[in-house]
């Protein structure tokens, strides 16, 4: 069965990375809608193509695009009814239950904004969103109090107008029950014509930033997103046509977008989801080698936790490429991963505000802790304070060239926010907030968050490298470095240290971690103060949240 890829692009098959980089090139075509435009384009050509192998822990169910196409019209039409229209903002908080298929193609139908959401949120949360983004709907797991969050934060509001919906077997007041709505709509859904549908420019999508620094940012992106995603799927993650690709990611977060839709669908993969309660390395390891996992994503959190399974108990006769991004890779990990399956893992760079922007592609030799380099249409440069541009081994901050025109992927904007917006995007960059360094080969090496470096006696030192010290001694499941004031030195170097199973928190490990740190990194950079936990505070994304670290030192103190 072919894919879709052909219908989008200029040139599907390059021979080297300097080819695809200079040649490649999106191509969407006017009102372009992947709902209307790939997924029911597969049911009408391939109806029986395999689209989605969804499991948890007790039920497993494969959907094909014929039958995403049916549920995602009843969708439709269940929102529809209840006055949905172009341009109004609806939440999806639903983990990994595969009704968010469902809503966000229904969403993208109807020319409505999808905003995802995680399960995480609390009242205080919900409330900042309804009332930043205008939400008119809730689509919410049933468990785990998010009703009940819900219910407080419209309570808190007052006269706050919201449709809510939830996904569930009991009947709750004042909510809808959406498989039992949907159960009773129509599976028949009328496309507009193109001229009374969506414009590529209009906004189909908001995340709101996983907020590792202050208050999150709502991201607008349009419907031409998902065909930038080409790159994602079929350039980076190498998915392959009637293959199975699993990105972990629950749809709170936008690296589902980037693993779980859009991308993988066009270049003709299924998309495997493990929709799990609690995550556990051993069971996640078991349903992707049951289900015959050809290609995966996972962000370092997850294969620092892999790599300290026994790997040899998987069959991974079927898994063929594996790639990682969301905080940088220690080769700590490359390396044992690497031993473990004989894959080489591709690290890649984005932000919610773009698809994969820096990666290391297939026909490039991955240097373990690079970034790689820059994906095609995306100028990628270092600047320094002064707006001067770095020169080989100088850090500086990542930047995007936007002078030419915006390059495919790349957000609209900060939503309802210009201020935000103007201070992260002029003079015609796009200012990441992220510092790197590049060698000179042209591949890049993440340093750190422009608000995680820390100066300490007149050193700037980075996070990441220091974190990669730290977890190459064994004793170190995970470890988070912060600055904390020093009276002298201005700052010094923390670390948040969880330890593997089998070790205990004493002086004598502190000092042993201190000194292997010595060994392997420059000695300044070593932590002198560190701090055993039982679990360091993470985004839904599993990126650690230094601020909290940060911000929790500061009221001890």
């Amino acid at each position: 069965m072919s894919s879709l890829l052909e219908k989008f692009v200029n040139k599907v098959e390059f021979d080297s990375y300097h080819e695809y980089k200079e040649n490649f090139h999106v191509e969407p075509p006017n009102n372009f809608n992947f709902a209307y435009d790939v997924v029911d384009e597969y049911a009408c050509l391939y109806p029986e193509k395999k689209a989605m192998v969804w499991c948890n822990d007790d039920e497993d169910y494969t959907f094909t695009f014929k039958d995403l196409k049916e549920y995602s019209n009843r969708a439709a039409n269940f929102f529809a009814k209840y006055g949905i229209k172009a341009g109004d903002r609806v939440m999806l908080t639903l983990k990994s239950r595969y009704d968010f298929w469902f809503c966000i193609l229904g969403l993208h139908k109807l020319g409505a904004i999808t905003i995802p959401a995680t399960h995480m949120l609390k009242t205080k949360d919900i409330v900042y969103r309804l009332q930043k983004a205008g939400i008119k709907m809730v689509v919410c797991i049933a468990e785990e109090g998010v009703p009940e969050y819900f219910d407080e934060a419209c309570a808190q509001l007052g006269d706050y107008e919201l449709i809510k919906s939830f996904v569930g077997d009991q009947d709750r007041d004042g909510w809808l029950n959406f498989r039992e709505e949907i159960n009773n709509m129509s599976p028949e859904f009328q496309r507009p014509s193109r001229e009374d549908q969506n414009s590529n420019e209009d906004i189909s999508l908001i995340y709101f930033s996983s907020g590792t620094t202050g208050m999150p940012k709502m991201i607008m992106h349009d419907y031409t997103y998902p065909l930038a995603h080409i790159i994602t799927a079929k350039y980076w993650q190498n998915v392959l046509e009637d293959g199975l690709h699993y990105t972990v990611a629950d749809t709170g977060w936008a690296k589902a977008m980037w693993g779980q839709i859009y991308g993988q669908w066009i270049a003709g993969s299924a998309i495997f989801v493990y929709d799990y309660d609690r995550f556990d390395a051993a069971q996640m390891l078991e349903k992707a080698s049951t289900h015959g996992v050809t290609t995966f994503c996972a962000p370092p959190t997850i294969y620092r936790f892999l790599i300290k399974e026994d790997l040899s108990q998987y069959d991974f006769s079927t898994l063929q490429y594996a790639v990682t991004a969301g905080e940088p890779l220690n080769p700590e990990v490359y390396n044992k991963f690497k031993k473990f399956t004989d894959l080489q893992l591709m690290e890649g760079f984005g932000q919610t505000e773009c698809v994969i922007c820096i990666a290391n592609f297939p026909w490039m030799k991955p240097r373990p802790g690079s970034m790689g380099k820059p994906s095609p249409r995306y100028e990628i440069s270092l600047m320094d304070a002064d707006g001067n541009t770095c020169e080989v081994g100088e850090e500086g901050e990542i930047v995007i060239k936007t002078a030419d025109g915006k390059p495919p992927g790349l957000f609209s904007g900060y939503y309802r926010d210009k201020e935000k917006t103007e201070r992260a995007w002029y003079d015609g960059y796009y200012h990441t907030g992220d510092t790197a360094w590049m060698d000179e080969d042209g591949y890049f090496w993440f340093v750190g968050r422009n608000d995680d470096m820390i100066k300490s006696s007149g050193y700037r030192i980075g996070p990441f490298e220091v974190e990669s010290a730290v977890i190459s001694h064994p004793a170190v499941l995970e470890c988070a470095i912060t600055g904390v004031p020093h009276p002298i030195r201005g700052q010094v170097v923390k670390a948040t240290v969880v330890l593997t199973k089998g070790y205990k928190p004493t002086d004598d490990l502190k000092k042993e971690i201190q000194n292997h740190v010595k060994q392997v990194t420059a000695p300044y950079k070593y932590p002198r103060v560190m701090e055993f936990v039982d679990e360091l505070p993470k985004t839904i994304s599993g990126k650690i949240r230094r601020i909290e670290i940060r911000e929790k030192d500061q009221k001890d103190s």
